[in-house]
Parts: structure tokens; C-alpha cells; sequence
């Protein structure tokens, strides 16, 4: 599961160019492990202090520059990463952002997981699943859901919760990020499609995918990666 100690993993698959995948919150690197994208993985495994810890692990594994594959929580981080070094970055991939959440919603949230956790998250996650993403929910109930529902630390929810009440995605910071794209389910209820439409406006260089039907776990779908290399 996620720390709030930095972490990365890396796993060498062979291709030519390496893809940091940083996950959302209330979930972890396990998340992607269906994921049959044509790079080498590094994987977030924890995100306090999330740029310094990046670039030193970078530096560590002589690699110059990455693509960022930011979702919902990690879609921040990895824009802020992006923003603060963009010398290091190939291509910025967000996927499920939003330009902001409103820290009173947030703050309503922190209270309600204190109170009881595991009931707040198992409706959550159901509501992370639109009626069309029949096989994604599939996979992540038989996989995932009763081990986050029961293990995730208090203390990194809180933790993500706290980040996101004063973070926001600005397109001044990514002018300088020349390949940004942008992926979104038509269905997603965390972070309306609307929302991510703004970011898109104001960054002229970005490219948007709807993905019809899908919500908030998005690339979780079967075709996710075709849409991803038609894009």
C-alpha cells in the first residue's frame, strides 16, 4: 500500500522509455497492475515530498527524462513535478483531474472516513465505476477492494485529503511541457469532464480523450490501451 515515506519502484520491461505512474487517492501502485502500456515502470510507492524524492530516484537510475502517468491524486503531483522541472519531463499524462477540489468538501470527507472508513470508501469506490466499466469493477472487486476497504492507512487518506485541499492544476505552471495529454471518462462522477475540459482550455498544447462511458477509473477499461496509442 502507499506510505507517506517516499518510494519508488522500478521494473525494467525492456522498452526504450520510462513511465512514472502515480497513483490516486485512496488507492495505491496496484491500481495499475493491469496496465499493458510499451515502457519501463516506475512506480510510486509513497509521496511525502514527492518532487525532491523523484528527482534524486531519477538521478539514482541515470535516467534523463520521464512521462508522467498522473492519476486523479497523481495527476497533481505529477503536474506540479512537471511544472517545477520540466527539463525532465517527455510527456505529461493526467488522467481524472480536476482543476481544483473545493477543501469544504474535503474537509466533509476527512470527517466522514474518521468517523467510519471502510463503509465511506466501499460507496466511493462503486461510484469511481461507471454502468459501462462492467469488467473494470470486476477485476477491482475481486482484487482490490476488501484490501483497501480494510488497510489503508487513516493517516495517508487524511494525508491526501490535506494536499489536495491546496493544490490546484494552473496552466500557467505547464506552458513550459510541450506534450501534455489528457485522458477522461465521459461518466466520471469524481471529477466531472467538465472539470477537465477548463484544464484544456487554457493549454492549447494539450490533447483531450473522451472516454465514452468510462468513469472515474477510466484505464481500467479493455480498450484503454488502444485509445491510448490512437491518441
Amino acid at each position: 500500500m502507499l506510505s507517506l515515506k517516499s518510494g519508488f519502484n522500478f521494473r525494467n520491461r525492456g522498452f526504450k522509455h520510462t513511465l512514472v505512474l502515480i497513483p490516486g487517492w485512496a488507492t495505491d501502485y496496484r491500481i495499475f497492475t493491469g496496465l499493458k502500456l510499451d515502457y519501463n515502470y516506475l512506480l510510486a510507492t509513497g509521496l511525502c515530498q514527492f518532487n525532491q524524492a523523484l528527482l534524486n530516484q531519477l538521478d539514482r537510475l541515470k535516467i534523463g527524462k520521464v512521462s508522467i502517468f498522473g492519476f486523479s491524486l497523481g495527476g497533481f503531483l505529477g503536474a506540479e513535478f512537471a511544472a517545477n522541472f520540466p527539463e525532465r519531463i517527455t510527456e505529461l499524462i493526467l488522467l481524472g483531474v480536476r482543476k481544483r477540489y473545493q477543501p469544504k468538501i474535503l474537509q466533509d470527507i476527512k470527517y466522514e472516513i474518521q468517523k467510519n472508513s471502510r463503509t465511506w470508501l466501499y460507496k466511493f469506490y462503486l461510484n469511481c465505476f461507471s454502468r459501462a466499466d462492467t469488467q473494470g469493477l470486476s477485476w477491482f472487486k475481486k482484487n482490490l477492494l476488501k484490501e483497501y476497504t480494510d488497510n489503508l492507512n487513516l493517516n495517508e487518506l487524511i494525508w491526501g485529503l490535506d494536499y489536495l485541499s491546496s493544490h490546484a492544476i494552473t496552466s500557467g505552471s505547464l506552458s513550459k511541457i510541450e506534450q501534455i495529454r489528457i485522458f477522461h471518462g465521459s461518466e466520471d462522477l469524481i471529477a466531472p469532464i467538465s472539470e477537465a475540459l477548463k484544464i484544456k482550455s487554457d493549454l492549447p498544447q494539450a490533447k483531450f480523450v473522451c472516454l465514452a462511458g468510462a468513469g472515474h477509473f477510466s484505464f481500467l477499461n479493455p480498450a484503454f490501451r488502444e485509445r491510448f496509442y490512437d491518441a
